[in-house]
């Protein structure tokens, strides 16, 4: 349970890549700083020593040398911990925001691999493939209704930058199979994968993790916002569990004037402790309106963002209380391919916050500190939220307003996810994968929709879900097992019709169908929009009129 809750809650997004707001540094080390070999190391060798001579069963001596790093690190914090060589090339990748590979976006769908999108400007685009397209051999070997996994198409596509690999594809229309030799290349992982006009004047940015990239990504998305005419921006970093701390401030500096504190980190060491603030040339919207969306997933450099715009009142702060991870942390490599990272600092917000949660009580409690939000319901209801704040725990904005630390970033509007809808026949639908692969038959087989709605506005304005689609969904979902609950389908109705749209909206048009039509269901964004005008006050006062709750 313990690794488990380590590598996803301290992650980014499912892949094994630990939350890391730090320095982008190897450590150096000093003549003064190398521990010399003295009784304590002797000890530990000794251990190593008698274990592997004596032990029961054969040992292996670098399974115990990993082990005794796991054990030191495991007594320090929970944020300091031990990448093994296995794990470190994806972590990597996340990190630096990209990987060697042919650039498509895939899945596999009764068996077969097919093409959901080649990445633009990537190696299969610029050869022709074409989303829809099923990929049935890989240079020569059949890999259609093989039992093909996600781990085997990794094996099969991706290597190393300038090698080849040829596929032959099933395009509908066409007969017999299209063949291409690709030439891998480098593939961007997008940290900021989507932005758009969500209303007039107003943009919308989701970042998603802080990686090597981030800043560079948002700050494109930002300008070509600005050209479309955006005069307000919502920021969305509910779930972004942070990364480099350097994007972060950056980040920061777009919205805060020349000589603003975005953070500060005090440590043991010299280098531990500095000062981050705006610049004068990083200022491309510092007057607007501002909203960060934020929610218990979003730690770390998503809570320096969000900390800085709060303590400067450049900014509302939307949602429920964050992560609460105020540690800086960096990274040492070993030989094997094998690293360690561990916390060097604290991390302050302007008004001089620190929003690390407490860790002084057992690990188990410190990582099951999530689930206990959602137990005592405070992740639903504002109520739930702790409010008798010691004096310590009180700071105050640039304006006077009274802001929180102790244990995440809490929000000046609270707004929490809508759970009405769901049921048990949503979460089977979702579980099982029905949306996505209705979708990609019905589109499939009904070329004739992208003629129809060639744009995706014309597709988000103008297609309509009728009830014999509606009904095609549900006899498919039942023929792959997944039964019709009628109550169930009455309470998750609006849900469920929209994602099928959705659904179909990403296969024709990708992201840009897809978002748009999926968050008229996001209940929290929808309220972010109807907030603009609060944060024009908190703009202009430094303050705003309280939200009146409705009954």
């Amino acid at each position: 349970m313990n690794k488990l809750i380590k590598y996803f809650i301290f992650s980014f997004a499912f892949v094994l890549v630990g939350l890391l707001v730090g320095f982008k540094i190897k450590g150096n080390f000093s003549g003064t700083s190398v521990i010399s070999i003295d009784k304590s190391l002797k000890k530990l060798e000794h251990a190593l020593i008698f274990i592997e001579e004596n032990y029961v069963k054969e040992t292996k001596h670098e399974k115990l040398v990993d082990d005794a790093i796991k054990g030191i690190l495991e007594g320090l914090d929970p944020h300091s911990f031990y990448i093994p060589a296995s794990e470190m090339k994806q972590m990597q990748e996340q990190m630096e925001g990209g990987f060697d590979g042919i650039g498509i976006q895939f899945n596999i769908v009764d068996d077969t691999l097919y093409v959901e999108t080649p990445l633009p400007g990537g190696p299969s685009e610029k050869l022709g493939i074409m989303a829809g397209d099923r990929i049935v051999k890989v240079n020569g070997e059949n890999i259609a209704g093989i039992g093909i996994t996600n781990a085997d198409v990794y094996r099969y596509l991706k290597g190393p930058k300038g090698t080849k690999v040829t596929v032959a594809i099933f395009r509908r229309g066409h007969k017999g199979l299209l063949e291409f030799t690709i030439t891998r290349d480098r593939i961007p992982i997008n940290s900021v994968p989507y932005a758009y006009m969500i209303a007039p004047e107003t943009g919308y940015i989701q970042a998603t993790r802080f990686s090597s990239t981030t800043y560079d990504e948002f700050k494109t998305h930002l300008e070509q916002l600005k050209q479309q005419g955006m005069q307000n921006l919502i920021l969305d970093l509910r779930g972004n569990p942070g990364g480099y701390m350097t994007m972060a401030y950056k980040m920061a500096d777009e919205f805060l004037s020349s000589g603003k504190l975005i953070v500060s980190t005090k440590g043991r060491i010299p280098q531990s402790r500095q000062q981050y603030k705006a610049t004068s040339a990083l200022n491309a919207f510092e007057k607007g309106a501002l909203i960060v969306l934020i929610d218990y997933g979003s730690a770390s450099a998503s809570e320096i963002v969000a900390g800085a715009v709060q303590d400067h009142d450049r900014g509302l702060i939307v949602g429920v209380r964050s992560f609460g991870k105020g540690l800086v942390q960096i990274q040492e490599e070993f030989e094997d391919g094998s690293a360690i990272r561990i916390v060097i600092s604290e991390y302050f917000t302007p008004s001089g916050r620190c929003i690390q949660k407490p860790y002084n009580k057992s690990t188990q409690e410190y990582e099951q500190e999530i689930l206990h939000r959602f137990e005592t319901g405070e992740i639903f209801d504002e109520s739930k939220m702790q409010h008798d704040f010691p004096d310590s725990l009180k700071f105050k904005t640039a304006s006077g307003r009274i802001v929180y630390g102790g244990g995440g970033i809490y929000p000046d509007v609270f707004a929490a996810n809508d759970t009405t809808g769901g049921s048990k026949y949503l979460t089977e639908l979702r579980m099982n994968d029905m949306f996505r692969q209705f979708a990609f038959h019905y589109v499939d087989d009904r070329p004739e929709l992208i003629e129809q709605y060639p744009t995706p506005e014309a597709f988000v304005k103008n297609f309509q879900l009728k009830q014999s689609l509606v009904q095609d969904f549900i006899d498919f979902a039942a023929e792959k097992e997944v039964p019709f609950k009628p109550k169930d389908y009455e309470r998750s109705k609006e849900i469920i019709e929209r994602s099928i749209k959705a659904y179909i909206g990403r296969r024709l048009h990708n992201d840009d169908a897809f978002y748009p039509t999926i968050h008229e269901l996001d209940n929290v964004l929808q309220k972010a929009i109807e907030l603009i005008p609060k944060a024009k006050e908190l703009e202009a006062t430094g303050h705003f009129t309280e939200v009146v709750k409705k009954e």
